[in-house]
């Protein structure tokens, strides 16, 4: 499970069969999300995750957008 980030306490990772779209998972706590980012940063699925948590790991997600496209490359091709 390759990890891309991690930062204030939001982890952002891909797991090892990934498929498209190009997207990202987040955990934070015991809650989990998945963005989209294929143009703008989209929210997918989340679970267990509050608004205000929601709100910061997409805001992280739009922040590190290119590390993160940059990362699914190199790891998934």
């Amino acid at each position: 499970m390759p990890i891309v980030f991690e930062k204030d306490g939001y982890k952002f990772f891909f797991y090892s069969n990934e498929h498209l779209p190009v997207h990202v998972h987040v955990r934070h706590g015991d809650g989990e999300a998945v963005f989209d980012l294929e143009n703008d940063v989209k929210l997918r699925e989340s679970q267990r995750m509050k608004l205000n948590e929601l709100s910061r790991a997409q805001r992280l997600a739009e922040e590190y957008q290119a590390l993160i496209v940059e990362k699914w490359h190199e790891h998934l091709g």
